[in-house]
């Protein structure tokens, strides 16, 4: 679920993002329920797991091209965001896996939760029992469905920019997009979605190397002086949506680090991993910035000459469709599991026969959800202020507010005074980062709307 280091057996994402160089091995028997929380606990272990079955990574990548555009309204701060948000986003992974454990009588420490939905339910409890989870899973189906519309969106996006002379527009580009993405309805299981990672993982190192490669034979012309300690105080606050958003995991790490063969290694895992990411990410979004400086478009490819720009995009089209499925089939996973599945809690019959055969109504809601996220493709067609608006909303509540929030309530009396002030630090500073980028996105978004509707 990488979205940033495309490279074989990183995990990481929607949604899919923040980076891992751990192997991911998901229970062969089940779907992407354990990875988002929304599965049972059977079969799940302490210590150890069901046979696991490899998954290549399926989102490497797509959103760092949006980073580019960040450093354009923040500058050396942009950067510094960058370095920012990969040591919080490590930091918070590491106290949310904390608060999987407990000390038992023996004085062990053991795991005695599974999920983030778990964790949220925990610190809810006894009073609310399950309100914490209903809150993650609002959040997991929001950032999910979300990156889903932003592949839509680029996919139109990439395709009118790589072949502006043919009489199809953008609109026209994400409706062929979506028709070739409605099989996704019919998906039964993470080992079919797993069966587009490889491609996507070949497709992203080409979108890498042929990037990199022009930006660097343009290396005598990269504009310094255009680097600038000021910011764009209208815009910044989307930037810092942007850069959260393409960090964000920590849904998935639960399940990552109780999948792991030696758990005891995530801590270090998270450190190498995060440094990686925030390495490459640095230094690809200062590279391509210097090199097109303040005509940096929000999908970076989009600068290209236009003989490279179309092969970069049409791999990068490629990129976007195999990707698709796999939020996609999480966030039906989870909306099953809420509302159709959840026993007597329910709210709606069970969208499965006897048979364990998907009923028909079924398949139509889950080809609404396709034909969702296409018409908010169309309407809302700005590839950087939604994925500002993602990372504002969900990506800062569920990677920087939530896990200082629970590490506090359940872990408070075993906590030193240093993770006190950390933690309280990471909650007010993301509150107000998100608060401020979700006000400023959703009004960039109002503008680009009422221009469109002029036009």
């Amino acid at each position: 679920r990488d979205r940033d280091l495309g490279v074989t057996g990183l995990v990481g994402g929607p949604h899919w993002g923040g980076p891992c160089l751990a192997p991911l091995c998901v229970p062969s028997s089940g779907g992407l329920g354990a990875l988002t929380g929304a599965g049972d606990r059977e079969g799940r272990h302490q210590g150890t797991a069901r046979a696991p079955e490899p998954c290549w990574p399926v989102m490497g990548g797509m959103f760092v091209l949006g980073l580019p555009y960040a450093i354009l309204h923040g500058g050396y701060l942009g950067l510094f965001l960058i370095i920012f948000a990969a040591v919080v986003c490590c930091y918070t992974g590491k106290i949310l896996i904390a608060c999987l454990y407990e000390e038992n009588e023996d004085g062990e420490i053991v795991r005695v939760r599974d999920s983030y939905v778990d964790i949220a339910n925990a610190c809810c409890a006894p009073r609310f029992p399950t309100l914490g989870g209903r809150i993650v899973n609002v959040a997991q189906i929001i950032e999910l469905v979300m990156t889903c519309i932003l592949y839509v969106v680029v996919s139109g996006n990439l395709m009118y920019n790589s072949f502006p002379n043919l009489p199809v527009s953008q609109k026209s580009w994400s409706i062929i997009a979506t028709a070739v993405l409605l099989p996704c309805a019919f998906l039964k299981n993470l080992k079919a979605v797993s069966k587009f990672s490889l491609l996507c993982t070949l497709a992203h190192f080409v979108i890498n190397i042929l990037v990199i490669a022009y930006c660097l034979s343009r290396a005598r012309d990269w504009a310094w002086e255009k680097v600038k300690f000021y910011i764009d105080v209208k815009k910044f606050p989307i930037s810092i949506g942007i850069i959260v958003f393409s960090y964000t995991s920590q849904i998935f790490l639960p399940s990552l680090e109780g999948n792991m063969q030696n758990p005891k290694e995530f801590h270090c895992m998270m450190n190498w991993t995060h440094i990686a990411a925030c390495i490459l990410k640095g230094l690809f979004a200062l590279v391509a910035y210097l090199t097109w400086a303040d005509e940096t478009k929000e999908v970076i490819t989009d600068n290209l000459p236009s003989t490279i720009r179309a092969v970069v995009n049409i791999f990068l089209v490629a990129k976007a469709l195999l990707s698709y499925p796999l939020p996609f089939f999480a966030a039906v996973e989870v909306l099953e599991r809420s509302l159709f599945q959840d026993g007597n809690r329910a709210f709606f019959p069970n969208c499965y026969g006897g048979d364990g055969r998907l009923k028909s109504w079924g398949l139509t809601l889950r080809c609404a959800l396709v034909v969702f996220t296409l018409l908010m493709a169309i309407y809302v067609p700005h590839f950087a202020l939604l994925m500002g608006l993602t990372g504002s909303l969900t990506g800062a509540g569920l990677c920087f507010l939530l896990p200082s929030l629970f590490h506090l309530k359940l872990l408070w009396r075993k906590l030193l005074w240093h993770h006190v002030f950390f933690d309280v630090a990471i909650f007010v500073i993301g509150g107000i980062c998100s608060v401020s980028g979700f006000i400023h996105s959703l009004e960039g978004l109002i503008e680009a709307f009422r221009t469109n509707a002029e036009d």
